[in-house]
């Protein structure tokens, strides 16, 4: 975007907004491994989070809140949290994503499922928060990649 929106209204409610819209995606993703939503989905609200400032808003500001590197090294930290907890089990002999098979000592197996599962909510949700802002930026021109 060039500058920032004409109507004062969009600006305004457009700040206000976002930071409701990234609690809203945070939360998705805490509690996806509950029900339905999750990583994808909270990803996405979190990137609309970013990117409705960048498309209301100065644009100085906007990249200033959120700089053009955040989405690729996003995506880029939130796959590599993917494959790190996916594949922890096979280094250990077991199978992918099984890291239930992974022993922590006084740590119940239900629990370690409980927090493998959460810890990949948040990595798929990082890495779609990156991915969906990186197509934004490549899409405007901001982005290098």
């Amino acid at each position: 975007m060039i500058g920032a929106y004409p109507s004062v209204v969009v600006r305004v409610v457009s700040a206000l907004l976002s930071p409701f819209i990234l609690l809203f995606g945070l939360y998705i993703i805490a509690h996806g491994h509950y029900g339905p939503g999750g990583g994808f989905a909270g990803g996405v609200f979190v990137a609309a989070a970013v990117i409705l400032p960048r498309m209301t808003l100065d644009e100085e500001l906007a990249y200033r809140l959120a700089p053009p590197w955040l989405g690729p090294a996003a995506g880029g930290i939130g796959m590599l949290l993917f494959l790190a907890v996916a594949t922890v089990p096979l280094a250990l002999g077991g199978d992918f994503l099984d890291y239930a098979m992974v022993e922590i000592a006084g740590v119940a197996a239900s629990r370690i499922r409980y927090l493998g599962i959460l810890v990949v909510e948040i990595a798929v949700g990082i890495a779609v928060f990156g991915s969906v802002v990186l197509i934004f930026d490549v899409l405007t021109g901001k982005s290098d990649a």
